[in-house]
C-alpha cells in the first residue's frame, strides 16, 4: 500500500465515511418466497378437492302430502272482520273453528293463509296469529 504524497490525497484516503443508520426497509424476500410456494401447494392440491362425493338425492316429482290439504284461506278486513275459508267468523268462534280444523287435518296440518288488509287494526292480526298458533295450526304465511 502506498502512502499518500500530498495532504490532499491523505485527507481523502483516511476521511470518515459518514454512519448510515440502520435500514429501515422490510426485506420482502422471504414473503415472496413463502408466498409463491403456498401457491404452488394450493395448485398441487385443488384437483383434490374437486372430486364429488357421491350421494342420492330425493326426486324433485310433485309432492303429493302438500297437495292433498288445501291451504285455510283467512282474510281479514279493514273493519275487524274474518272470513275462513271465504264465511265470516266472529273472533269468539275463531277458536273453536281452527282446533276443529287441525283435528279434521291430522296429521298433515293444512298451511293458513292469512290476507289481512293494509287497515286492518294490529290487535286483531296478532290475535288471529295466536289463536291459529294455539290451534296447533303452525304453519302461517300471509298473501296478498
Amino acid at each position: 500500500m502506498a502512502l499518500p504524497s500530498s495532504s490532499q490525497e491523505f485527507a481523502m484516503a483516511y476521511a470518515q465515511v459518514p454512519q448510515q443508520g440502520a435500514i429501515a426497509e422490510m426485506n420482502i424476500t422471504p414473503l415472496v418466497d413463502v408466498m409463491l410456494v403456498m401457491l404452488v401447494i394450493f395448485m398441487i392440491a385443488a384437483p383434490v378437492f374437486t372430486q364429488a362425493i357421491p350421494m342420492k338425492l330425493p326426486g324433485t316429482g310433485p309432492d303429493v302430502r302438500a297437495a292433498a290439504v288445501e291451504p285455510l284461506k283467512m282474510r281479514i278486513d279493514s273493519a275487524g272482520d274474518v272470513y275462513v275459508n271465504g264465511q265470516l267468523a266472529p273472533l269468539s268462534a275463531l277458536d273453536a273453528m281452527l282446533s276443529a280444523e287441525a283435528v279434521r287435518a291430522g296429521q298433515t296440518l293444512p298451511v293458513v293463509e292469512i290476507d289481512a288488509s293494509g287497515e286492518a287494526e294490529y290487535e286483531v292480526v296478532a290475535k288471529v296469529l295466536a289463536l291459529s298458533q294455539n290451534a296447533g295450526l303452525e304453519n302461517i304465511r300471509f298473501v296478498r
